[in-house]
């Protein structure tokens, strides 16, 4: 039997706010704002850390990484 612990890393993104994308950026209401930011990151992060976490998990006994939907 498995059971899975969800993780809440926390980052960060600095926005230029004086850069056109980034006016834009931040004239979208705030959760709009994250939702976007952590799609991207995932989109971006995800397959970039696949290697890592591939090699993390070989001879896992009791644990796996993976990346959360």
């Amino acid at each position: 039997m498995t059971v899975k612990i969800e993780h809440s890393l926390k980052f960060v993104t600095e926005v230029d706010e004086t850069h056109p994308v980034g006016i834009r950026l931040l004239s979208l209401p705030q959760e709009m704002q994250i939702t976007m930011l952590e799609s991207m990151l995932k989109e971006l992060l995800a397959p970039a850390l696949a290697p890592v976490i591939e090699d993390i998990n070989k001879g896992g006994s009791y644990a796996i990484l993976k990346v959360a939907e």
